[in-house]
């Protein structure tokens, strides 16, 4: 696509000249800064409103400090200087950044179970479809309106202020998933720590955490018929024996790592061996992130590569395993009539939305650190091949071995494919106690797993501290707010996740899990993204704002998704999702109690409703007729950079009152 220049015309240039000169725009909130009359210094601005009342717009600053009688304005005291926002060194910070955020344990321990469900090879035709339809749609607009606002997941929709509980939504949905989300990798440190063994603890029946239903024997091929139920197959063990046997690796997770009580109501003692790896972990996550992105887009070479290395290697020995072809053909071999089937659809639409990390706003923080001008529509195609591209490379890996794994058991594949947790804590650690060298297998996929998830957390991290933050940058300045603001984030977090570290901590996470993060809030939230967009701001309006900042119009596809397409793919499987709702349940045996359901719904809603709720309480804030008040609170609040790219409009300056002898400040609210 020929990249096409804006220029400005020479009319518009003169006015950005006398502009800059006179004016210097800025957001109307609680807290930013203004320039002093006097030497043009910086200083907080402190309003009466936040533009609720109908006051939204830009101010732009003559020369005059005193306060408007109705706008709330006043200029007092003195700050430190402004400074512009931070930039990645270099732009493969960014793309980094971005695939190990978005890369993460979902395309290795989720994907390749659901290809498998959905009809092989097959499953790839929705999936992506949906990809251009949804997943890349969303992914470019939330890189896209981070890097035209330059802000984080709240002050992004200042380009329609109505709508700004969209980014306290995306605010609540990330803390809920840093939350949570830390304690998978708590898990994955203690078995990484515990691979470092000469026998594998998980593939023995004598240690203390064991019962005296354990049993190490994976064969069961001799037990296939039913009449064989009370045959004596080796030793003194029957199959009926066989069948009400525990693996060592279920004792282990079940007994040792979660030590798990009956239920919900019975939280029991805390596991300190855990406690201490969650402690390490989070430490791990402030020390990466207290610096900034500087140190941050340096650290995710690692951390978003090495995985990559790990994958490559264990590919290469599974693919070498008895059995692996076996498993590679189950993995992809295509079932055409699954696509008759509306759950695999929803499945492809719902991978979609967790893989791609849309509606966390943390995405829209990472694209606010762009240079204005960098070509982030390339780079939501780049980064989506490598997040597919990993998803589909991962199923390869993990059907390899369990290939292998079903060939040693003597069962069928069917019968070892896992999802989630179970293929990353049973499946896989039943799969390398059965190699040679289990150690060294045990702690390559662990490692490998911890690092795909650190990034992801360090970039959710980041994404709430940037919300935090932008909040008010001038207001409550000080030297170590950064280290300050990611301190007390990562220690609230920890307060939370100590619940998980007891004997009822999994049906705690579970609920996290299942209600905090799921698919029917990050539809929701995606789609009054798309709306707000394309209907509020102006499709149209947006992609000009695009062309302004890369040099070209991206294709009219994408604007097309916007408005129609996409929003109709969130709404439809959210739909989906609610009509077909389950409760809760924990391996398919505990069900949760009501009030368990009553704090997972009310998990849930804290984000979601945010959205009306905030769209409410402003508009009747508002003074004015319901179009003065649609007008007022729908109008786009510009900062300072946009004076620096972009010239205002002719019209709109002309429009600025002459009357400023009561030497107000000047009023200019502007489209671009």
């Amino acid at each position: 696509m020929e990249k096409q220049p804006q220029p400005a015309s020479s009319g518009s240039m003169d006015l950005l000249e006398e502009a800059q000169k006179n004016l210097h725009l800025l957001p109307k909130g609680d807290c930013g800064y203004v320039p002093e009359a006097n030497n043009m210094s910086l200083v907080p601005l402190v309003t009466g409103s936040s533009g609720d009342d109908g006051g939204s717009g830009v101010v732009a600053v003559g020369t005059s400090p005193e306060p408007t009688k109705k706008g709330g304005i006043f200029v007092e005291g003195s700050a430190p200087a402004y400074q512009e926002r931070e930039t990645w060194t270099r732009q493969m910070d960014f793309i980094m950044s971005c695939v190990g955020f978005a890369v993460g344990l979902g395309n290795v321990w989720r994907f390749p179970y659901l290809c498998y469900k959905n009809g092989g090879g097959v499953f790839l035709i929705p999936y992506l479809l949906i990809v251009f339809v949804g997943g890349i749609p969303v992914f470019f607009l939330e890189i896209a309106l981070g890097q035209f606002m330059k802000a984080g997941s709240i002050n992004v929709w200042n380009i329609a202020p109505l709508f700004k509980g969209l980014g306290y939504a995306s605010m609540v949905i990330v803390f809920f998933c840093n939350t949570y989300y830390i304690m998978v990798l708590a898990w994955f440190l203690l078995y990484l720590v515990k691979s470092f063994n000469t026998v594998l603890p998980w593939s023995t029946c004598d240690n203390e955490w064991n019962t005296p239903s354990c049993l190490e024997i994976f064969s069961h091929q001799d037990c296939k018929n039913s009449s064989y139920i009370n045959t004596t197959v080796i030793g003194n063990l029957t199959c009926a024996d066989l069948a009400a046997g525990r693996s060592p690796i279920i004792e282990f997770w079940e007994n040792k790592v979660l030590n798990i009580s009956s239920g919900l109501g019975e939280v029991g003692c805390i596991n300190w061996e855990l406690l201490l790896c969650l402690m390490a972990v989070w430490v791990m996550v402030y020390f990466c992130l207290w610096k900034g992105i500087k140190s941050t887009g340096k650290i995710v070479y690692f951390t978003a590569m090495f995985p990559y290395v790990v994958l490559i290697i264990l590919l290469v020995r599974g693919v070498t395993l008895p059995g692996a072809h076996d498993g590679i053909v189950f993995y992809i071999k295509p079932d055409w009539s699954k696509l008759e089937e509306a759950q695999v659809w929803i499945d492809a639409g719902t991978q979609i939305f967790f893989s791609y990390a849309i509606g966390l706003g943390a995405l829209t923080a990472l694209g606010s650190y762009n240079r204005f001008n960098n070509d982030c529509y390339k780079d939501a195609f780049v980064l989506a091949l490598i997040n597919s591209g990993t998803s589909f490379l991962a199923g390869f890996v993990v059907f390899s071995i369990l290939g292998f794994m079903a060939a040693e058991q003597g069962v069928d594949i069917s019968q070892v494919a896992e999802s989630g947790p179970g293929l990353a804590f049973i499946a896989y650690p039943k799969a390398v106690s059965l190699m040679p060298v289990a150690p060294l297998w045990a702690a390559l996929f662990f490692f490998m797993l911890l690092l795909l998830g650190l990034d992801s957390q360090f970039v959710g991290v980041e994404g709430f501290v940037t919300g935090i933050l932008d909040l008010c940058p001038g207001k409550y300045y000080h030297r170590y707010k950064r280290e300050i603001a990611v301190a007390i984030c990562c220690l609230l977090c920890f307060v939370i996740d100590i619940s998980m570290v007891t004997q009822g901590g999994m049906y705690v996470f579970q609920l996290f899990d299942y209600y905090s993060a799921s698919g029917m809030t990050l539809l929701w939230q995606a789609f009054w993204e798309c709306v707000v967009v394309a209907w509020v701001y102006g499709a149209d309006r947006f992609m000009d704002d695009i062309a302004r900042m890369i040099g070209y119009r991206p294709f009219p596809w994408i604007k097309w998704c916007w408005s129609f397409i996409t929003p109709c793919v969130c709404m439809g499987i959210f739909l989906f999702h609610l009509v077909n709702y389950k409760p809760l349940t924990y391996n398919n045996v505990y069900v949760y109690p009501w009030w368990g359901e009553v704090i997972g719904w009310c998990l849930a809603l804290s984000s979601m409703l945010c959205i009306p709720v905030s769209v409410l309480y402003k508009f009747f804030r508002a003074k004015g007729t319901f179009k003065e008040r649609w007008d007022n609170l729908t109008t786009a609040v510009w900062a300072q950079h946009h004076l620096e790219y972009m010239a205002p409009d002719i019209n709109s300056l002309n429009s600025i009152s002459p009357d400023n002898s009561d030497n107000k400040p000047i009023i200019l609210e502007s489209a671009l």
